[in-house]
């Protein structure tokens, strides 16, 4: 598989060092180190309870971890303010999830353009952006439609679309083709992995799937909380 065109320092996104996260009794990290560069495509592969579920919430905020540090976009965010967290998360990092999370009273547009009403983009930038997201997952005939009216693969490429609408240099791609089947799954993680080199975005996907994972640079594999 062919590496990203450069892995200095200068380039680094995202940088994750020595952590640790427990629940209660249950140690779940365990000095957690690795770091990834910006536009790079990772993998993460390991068996359930591994804890690749935590660490992918530790990066996009929802956990802190016991100790150790995680650094994205020059934000330490193990010490950041909640104020700093959601904009983080409003401008650095996006989340594409196993289970849609679409709100049913709105359409596909309408779902995509909500994130961007947020971060308050113009209305007529709003317009074009979700219009060329809608082309980007091949959507545009499907702009009025509403999620129940849509199949599987389909809301999940809305859900795409309204992940990547703010433009963040970070995706975490927590197992999207779950729910899906087969056939549906493949064209999905095909169209990930497409459109985050389209907009120079750095993905970490975390999968059970050595199939899934072929579409990465690079598969960090996580066992008993530990990178080996």
């Amino acid at each position: 598989m062919t590496k990203i065109n450069s892995t200095s320092p200068d380039n680094v996104l995202c940088t994750v060092s020595q952590v640790y996260k427990s629940y209660g009794s249950q140690s779940v990290l365990n000095g957690v180190d690795f770091e990834i560069h910006e536009g790079e495509q990772v993998a993460l592969m390991g068996p359930s309870g591994s804890g690749k579920s935590t660490l992918l919430n530790c990066l996009s905020g929802i956990d802190r971890p016991d100790q150790g540090s995680i650094e994205i976009g020059g934000l330490e965010i193990t010490s950041a303010s909640a104020a700093e967290l959601a904009e983080m998360r409003r401008g650095t990092v996006s989340t594409v999830f196993q289970f849609f999370h679409l709100l049913p009273t709105l359409s596909a547009f309408e779902n995509i353009e909500l994130s961007l009403q947020l971060i308050g983009v113009s209305p007529r930038d709003r317009r074009s952006r979700v219009e060329e997201l809608l082309e980007a997952v091949q959507l545009s005939s499907h702009a009025d439609a509403f999620p129940e009216t849509l199949s599987g693969g389909e809301r999940q490429r809305v859900a795409i679309a309204r992940a990547l609408a703010h433009r963040p240099r970070l995706l975490l791609a927590d197992e999207p083709t779950g729910s899906l089947d087969t056939q549906t799954g493949d064209s999905i993680l095909q169209l990930l992995s497409q459109l985050a080199g389209q907009f120079n975005i750095a993905m970490v996907l975390v999968t059970h799937s050595v199939d899934a994972a072929r579409i990465c640079q690079r598969t960090i594999h996580m066992r008993d909380g530990k990178i080996g």
